[in-house]
């Protein structure tokens, strides 16, 4: 088997860092043979999760398990290896004219990854989460031994693991659903918001869009508390697109992608450079509303434009906090989340606000139900643990939950919502430390 040692390993966040044995392999029988040999295991894909979620003992990392292996173009059904990625799917699938329902802020991730986190995106409230679109994957037990997994077929494993954060077996290929789509563009409005009334207005007046985001300035107090700029969008239709994009409507220019070359040091970002963003990029957009067309790498992957964007936030690394709380709760909730975020002084300029629809109550350990979700990007300080905890506390008031694919310090009460998932074979340090509540 390649790729057996001792290791540094991380995820996106850069935080915390292990030594731990990392494993990779394209061969069943070995795969199977680590499996039968090991207990703590744990699936990785391309580690663009935050967090501990998929870190362990003994981590299995999916990246040689990157094989297409059919297409149906007809009805837009695709099969692949579990260490393929979305990017990867998508250069397959957007120049036949398919996209991804469900798909999340970066391309970077594996459809195992997605899978294991039953990822949302911004049209969660239209269209659910991935999982809703998975037909059917193949799944490595704890006892090594194969096993098919969809609705009608060992449905108990099928729902256990969507959202199961990898905790009942290794995924090794998933088959799943595409959307068909006429052009690679998005017809977008982005319209400003000046408070936390304007941007919960505008979200409810947006639910009949299929995707839907804001911008959040969070550290902003009193009058302009919730300061955003709400981006709402369609997959465009050729006959709408400007006369110079009709000409190859499903392909893209290639684009330049900069390199974040060194990691940022510590003193960078700080209080002063996060209100300075924020007042740059909420003053950019002059006018109330703009409408325009934009390519879906735009619209959906903004961060993925920059390679390694994640030294910005230095060695030490930083985590994002995500949650989400019930609608009708949803306006006070956040109110209070961003009243303790711009006392505590530890600002985040990537603050993102989205509204969740009606969870499918088949999938048990999805993190989404109706209500609103805001994620945050916090740079790891002395001080952030304290903020997290003050964060953790209403939520949990508010009836709210944590996103387990971004937590990396939350309290167990309200991370420890999975089910039909207890494993001593398939174990990450998250599930150890919200069962040891630390």
């Amino acid at each position: 088997m390649k790729a057996n040692f001792i290791q540094k390993v991380t995820n996106w966040g850069n935080f915390p860092v292990v030594e731990k044995e990392m494993r990779s392999d394209d061969s069943l029988n070995k795969i199977k043979e680590f499996v039968r040999n090991h207990n703590e295991i744990i699936a990785r894909g391309n580690g663009r999760c935050y967090g501990d979620a998929s870190l362990s003992e003994h981590i299995f990392s999916t990246k040689r398990l990157n094989k297409f292996i059919s297409f149906d173009r007809l009805n837009g059904i695709i099969e692949c290896e579990s260490g393929v990625l979305l990017s990867e799917v998508l250069e397959v699938v957007v120049p036949q004219g398919y996209f991804l329902y469900v798909t999340p802020g970066t391309k970077f991730i594996s459809i195992g990854g997605a899978i294991a986190s039953d990822v949302h995106g911004k049209n969660h409230h239209a269209e659910g989460c991935f999982s809703e679109y998975v037909l059917e994957f193949s799944l490595l037990n704890e006892h090594g031994e194969i096993v098919i997994c969809s609705r009608t077929e060992n449905s108990d494993k099928f729902w256990a693991t969507i959202g199961g954060m990898g905790l009942t077996g290794i995924i090794l290929s998933a088959k799943f659903k595409l959307k068909n789509i006429e052009t690679a563009y998005i017809r977008q409005e982005s319209i400003k918001a000046e408070n936390l009334d304007e941007i919960f207005r505008l979200f409810e007046e947006s639910e009949s869009w299929t995707y839907s985001v804001a911008w959040i300035d969070c550290l902003q107090t009193g009058k302009n508390i919730g300061r955003s700029i709400l981006m709402r969008g369609e997959h465009a239709f050729r006959h709408q697109l400007p006369n110079n994009l009709q000409d190859n409507p499903l392909r893209l220019k290639p684009k330049f992608s900069p390199t974040v070359p060194f990691y940022f040091p510590n003193f960078v970002l700080n209080n002063f450079t996060v209100k300075l963003f924020n007042t740059l990029y909420f003053k950019k957009q002059r006018s109330k509303e703009v409408k325009n067309y934009i390519d879906y790498e735009t619209f959906f992957y903004p961060l993925d434009a920059i390679n390694e964007w994640n030294k910005i936030y230095g060695k030490r690394g930083f985590i994002q906090y995500q949650m989400v709380i019930p609608k009708e709760k949803g306006k006070e909730g956040m109110k209070q989340i961003l009243e303790t975020i711009a006392k505590s002084g530890n600002g985040s300029f990537l603050a993102v606000l989205k509204l969740f629809g009606k969870n499918n109550p088949e999938a048990y350990n999805s993190f989404p139900f109706e209500g609103y979700t805001l994620a945050l990007d916090f740079k790891v300080n002395r001080n952030l643990k304290t903020l997290v905890h003050q964060l953790d506390e209403i939520v949990e008031e508010f009836g709210g939950r944590i996103y387990l694919t971004k937590d990396a310090m939350s309290k167990s009460s309200l991370t420890n919502y999975l089910q039909n998932v207890q494993n001593p074979k398939f174990v990450s340090h998250q599930h150890k430390r919200i069962i040891n509540n630390i």
